[in-house]
């Protein structure tokens, strides 16, 4: 209980100190993105690549071409970027795909720049 000798608390009064309300402002970060890269090799078919683009990638036909092209040429070529978790499980499902169908491609996942 307040002392009645004690002056009133006036919240407008510049010189009374008291406790101050303070908001806190959390910045949200985006996730670090992961580029998803399929790499040259000498025995993968470029049709098969197109395939798989277009297969997981939601790539259409030019766009597959396109990338294909890149990773006959340059020695590889960047399908997509993804959050961590979807950049490695596409890796996962076209490299399964491509061991079952016989081909070695490899395609793996690196941050993005």
């Amino acid at each position: 209980m307040a002392d009645p000798k004690d002056p009133p608390n006036r919240p407008d009064d510049p010189d009374e100190e008291g406790d101050l309300a303070v908001e806190q402002v959390k910045k949200v970060q985006k996730p670090k993105r992961w580029k998803v890269i399929f790499h040259n090799d000498d025995y993968t078919t470029r049709e098969f690549v197109v395939e798989m683009l277009q297969r997981y990638f939601d790539k259409d036909e030019s766009e597959a071409t396109y990338v294909m092209l890149s990773v006959h040429y340059k020695g590889a070529g960047i399908a997509g970027f993804y959050p961590k978790d979807v950049a490695e499980t596409k890796v996962d499902q076209v490299t399964k795909h491509a061991r079952k169908s016989g081909f070695p491609l490899r395609v793996t996942a690196e941050p993005e720049d």
